[in-house]
C-alpha cells in the first residue's frame, strides 16, 4: 500500500503502478490548465491591443488642407501638433481657409471646432474668410461667428494673450483650433532688447509645444518674411526646432511649392502646385509673397 501526501490530505493507494497513474493524472490536469492560463493570457493581450485601437486611430490626421497636390504630401494636422507655416505672405490667405475648413464637420476633413485666432501682425481678412466660407457652401456670417480674433500690437501683449489668457480662453470659446499670426513679427522690434526678445519668445515656442499636446487640441503658427538679420535668422531656427509640424510655401513668378520639412510620421517631401489649381487663388493670391 502507497500513500502520497496532496497538498492536505493524504491519499492511500494500492500500488506503486497506482500511485505513478495518479501522479500522471494530475500531471495531465496541470499542463490543461496551464495551457488554459495561457489561452486567457493570450485574450488578455488580444484585449489590450484592441484597447489601443482608439489611440492609434487618433494619431492619424484630424484635420486636412484639402488642397490638392498637397493633400498627397500632407494628409493634415493631428490632435496635439505644433505646426509652423512659413516661406511666403501667402500663409496668410491659408490661415483663412484654415479658420474656414475646422469649421466642417469631421466627414469632410474639418474639426466641427470653433476658433481662437491671435492676430500677430494684423493679418485677418474677413473679406477672405467670407468668401471661402460661400466657396464650402457655408453661411459666411455664422462661420465668423465662430472666429474669436483677440489682437496683440507689442510683445508683450502677444505674450500676456498666449501664456495667461490662451488657456481660459479655448475653454470659453470651445475651440480645437488655435492660430496665431506672424508669431515673431513684433520680437524683431530693434526696440526690444535681443536678449529679453530671444527669451520670451523661446519660452512662447514651448508653452504652445506642451499646450497643444496638454489639451489635445491643434495650433498652428504663422512665421512670416522679414527682414534679413541675425535676430530673425534665431527667432525663425527655434521655431522650426519646437514645432512639431513645418510646412513651407514658397512663390515664384514661374512656380509655387508646398515643402513638408518636418514631421514625427508622415515622409517629408516637396510637391508643386499647378498654376490652373482654383485654391492658389483662394489662398496663395495672385501677386502677394
Amino acid at each position: 500500500m502507497s500513500s502520497i501526501v496532496f497538498g492536505l490530505f493524504t491519499l492511500n493507494l494500492p500500488s506503486a503502478t497506482l500511485a505513478r497513474r495518479f501522479i500522471d493524472s494530475l500531471n495531465r490536469v496541470y499542463m490543461a490548465n496551464s495551457w488554459l492560463r495561457i489561452e486567457r493570457e493570450t485574450k488578455n493581450v488580444q484585449n489590450i491591443i484592441v484597447k489601443q485601437t482608439p489611440a492609434v486611430q487618433s494619431a492619424q490626421p484630424v484635420f486636412s488642407l484639402n488642397v490638392p497636390g498637397v493633400d498627397e504630401l500632407f494628409p493634415g494636422f493631428c490632435v496635439g501638433d505644433f505646426a509652423v507655416l512659413y516661406g511666403s505672405y501667402s500663409v496668410t490667405r491659408l490661415t483663412s481657409l484654415l479658420c474656414v475648413r475646422a469649421q466642417l464637420p469631421t466627414q469632410l476633413g474639418g474639426l466641427a471646432s470653433n476658433v481662437v485666432f491671435i492676430d500677430g501682425g494684423v493679418t485677418f481678412r474677413l473679406y477672405n474668410v467670407a468668401r471661402l466660407a460661400q466657396l464650402h457652401q457655408l453661411n459666411p456670417e455664422k462661420v465668423l461667428g465662430r472666429i474669436f480674433i483677440s489682437r496683440a500690437f507689442t510683445a508683450y501683449q502677444l505674450t500676456s494673450l498666449i501664456m495667461e489668457r490662451l488657456e481660459e480662453t479655448v475653454k470659453a470659446c470651445d475651440a480645437n483650433v488655435v492660430i496665431i499670426s506672424d508669431i515673431a513679427g513684433f520680437f524683431l522690434d530693434p526696440n526690444m532688447a535681443a536678449e529679453e526678445a530671444q527669451l520670451i519668445y523661446r519660452q512662447i515656442l514651448s508653452y504652445l509645444r506642451d499646450f497643444a499636446q496638454k489639451h489635445a487640441l491643434i495650433v498652428v503658427a504663422t512665421y512670416l518674411p522679414h527682414d534679413n538679420s541675425r535676430r530673425n535668422a534665431a527667432l525663425q531656427a527655434a521655431t522650426l526646432k519646437e514645432a512639431s509640424t513645418v510646412l513651407s510655401f514658397t512663390k515664384t513668378q514661374y512656380s509655387r511649392k508646398v515643402a513638408l520639412e518636418k514631421h514625427p510620421v508622415y515622409k517629408l517631401g516637396v510637391t508643386e502646385l499647378p498654376t490652373e489649381n482654383r485654391h492658389l487663388t483662394d489662398f496663395l493670391g495672385a501677386a502677394s509673397g
